[in-house]
């Protein structure tokens, strides 16, 4: 058996598989989240694990195995930042002050100031992230530490992804993973080291980081954010420590793999299912994406070559998949943001309790509500008059600016159930035009994207998946296992136990295709094609508005 954790937004999540891809136990705990002020999100990595403890050993339990019977585990982890002192311990990141806030969430935006410092260099290395580093990303949080709470900043002996931070309090190996190095903190998996040569693969660029003002980084050897980085997979040293297996609940000397972010295994979960093998995987491979929907969604295509789109992150070279090339689109909130345009609503009180009583989730009962409002029309019409431009956080992708915002037309008085339901699709339907939008700017570099590999939260949704297909005009493939997050992990739990040769092996054999839902023609599909027109000419005048309020005072 193969264990792979996946630690999100909201919880730390475990899943118990077979060499096939069978699921044999979930566990599920949730993690604390602190937001001390507007755009800060923290987190305490002490939390976390206590999470993935519980999480794995639930799992476990599930499985009706024994903790022995688990051969390899790997994590896959938002790209959040994590800070440790010499002695491991939690080093603060908050304005409270407090220790145990030690982890910088991935959608914290408090850096704004020092991406774009960073973006006004034009650096080199920026034409990996789609030509605009992203505050989400690891060098502005680690520039806004060092200029705001230097004492933080002094004592912290070690900062690492999440991923990375598992699998080192698992292992007590400090190895970082390709994934998270090359996507996040703008290490050049591609070239051949310019030290460390027998144990790391590619190298930082040292320029970069004395450009920026981080240039202790590279006076120490990189010793604070990784000397040694290696490919997802690999098995970390010796495995499990004797601590880490009885926190855990499994075996010491149980296989770990170097981890991975996790969009980027529900990418590895789902993008090869069914593709065939050789040359008719490499083409299945450039007409497909995969579209990892959760708190955000992200979009993941792959190449041989490298493929550079501005605006989109990448080309990041081995960071889903062996020896290829990753492009990843995104948006910054999706089921964050539907959530927020449920839970905003006047009746939304009044829509959670009516679902309760139906014994339903939220979404079911909207998706319900939207069909019998619609009748006898196909209900994605009914938002006609009702637009949703969803830039709510920010656009991380094509627009590459986390300053947009959300705009919405088509406001009234009304503040009814019927209302919500209408601001529910049109908000879902928003999120699938911001995807269209990714797919058009991928294939017009190179793609032929027309099928979607889609997973998480949002895969769950029925009216989520329609309305993805519907707009995008692409056909959707639902994986057998719809864990397919925790797939991706457990692939690089079995690829360091031996039971694979490689990692593409592995996820060949343990991802199957579970069903395909196909777009609709005809009326449908012009309605939305007008309405996607919509979509963009908003982004354009809210463009046209910022212009005219910079003339204020002028």
């Amino acid at each position: 058996m193969f264990m792979g954790v996946d630690v999100g937004t909201g919880s730390a999540r475990a899943g118990v598989f077979d060499s096939a891809g069978r699921c044999y136990g979930i566990g599920v705990h949730p993690i604390r989240i602190w937001r001390p002020a507007p755009d800060y999100v923290e987190q305490s990595s002490d939390d976390i694990w206590r999470a993935v403890c519980k999480a794995v050993r639930i799992a476990v339990k599930e499985a009706g195995i024994r903790g022995g019977n688990v051969a390899g585990i790997s994590f896959d982890a938002t790209c959040s930042l994590v800070c440790l002192d010499a002695d491991d311990r939690p080093v603060s990141v908050s304005p409270t002050g407090e220790a145990r806030q030690n982890v910088i969430v991935w959608m914290d935006h408090r850096a704004i100031e020092q991406v774009n410092r960073i973006n006004a260099t034009s650096h080199k290395v920026l034409r990996y992230v789609g030509g605009v580093m992203s505050p989400e990303m690891e060098p502005p949080k680690l520039l806004w530490l060092r200029e705001n709470m230097s004492a933080s900043w002094k004592r912290t002996v070690r900062f690492l992804d999440l991923a990375d931070f598992l699998t080192y309090r698992a292992t007590g190996a400090d190895i970082r993973s390709i994934c998270t190095a090359v996507c996040k903190w703008t290490y050049q998996g591609h070239l051949k080291p310019s030290r460390d040569r027998s144990t790391s693969i590619g190298r930082w660029d040292d320029g970069f980081w004395r450009t920026i003002g981080l240039s202790e980084f590279v006076d120490d050897g990189y010793r604070r954010i990784g000397r040694i980085v290696r490919p997802i997979g690999e098995s970390i040293g010796t495995g499990l420590t004797r601590n880490a297996a009885r926190e855990l609940g499994l075996e010491p000397g149980c296989a770990v793999g170097v981890g991975i972010i996790d969009a980027h295994a529900g990418g590895l979960g789902t993008i090869v299912a069914g593709g065939g093998n050789g040359r008719r995987i490499d083409g299945a491979l450039n007409m497909r994406l995969s579209l990892i929907g959760g708190t955000s969604s992200c979009h993941m295509a792959v190449s041989k070559s490298p493929r550079y789109v501005p605006g989109v992150w990448g080309p990041y070279f081995a960071s889903m998949l062996p020896d290829l090339w990753l492009t990843e689109g995104g948006q910054s909130a999706t089921g964050a943001l539907i959530d927020h345009c449920i839970n905003s609503h006047a009746r939304a009180n009044d829509a959670a309790r009516e679902a309760r009583r139906a014994g339903q989730s939220i979404y079911d009962f909207l998706n319900e509500r939207v069909d019998r409002l619609a009748g006898r029309s196909h209900s994605s019409m009914l938002t006609a008059n009702y637009h949703v431009l969803a830039d709510h956080h920010g656009n991380r992708s094509p627009r590459a600016n986390a300053m947009a915002r959300g705009m919405v037309s088509g406001l009234s008085l009304n503040d009814t159930i019927d209302d919500l339901a209408r601001v529910y699709l049109a908000t879902i339907q928003a999120v699938a035009y911001g995807t269209r939008l990714i797919i058009e700017t991928l294939n017009r570099k190179g793609y032929s994207i027309d099928t979607l590999c889609v997973c998480g939260g949002g895969s769950k949704n029925a009216m989520f998946l329609r309305e993805h297909a519907d707009i995008t005009g692409c056909s959707l493939l639902l994986p057998k296992e719809p864990e397919a997050v925790l797939m991706g992990a457990a692939i690089l739990g079995a690829t360091a136990s031996g039971a694979f040769g490689d990692v593409l092996s592995a996820a060949r054999q343990m991802t199957h295709i579970g069903r395909m839902i196909k777009p609709a023609r005809g009326t449908i599909a012009e309605y939305h094609d007008q309405k996607y027109r919509v979509y963009k000419r908003m982004y354009e005048d809210q463009m046209a508005y910022r212009k005219i309020m910079r003339s204020v005072g002028k």
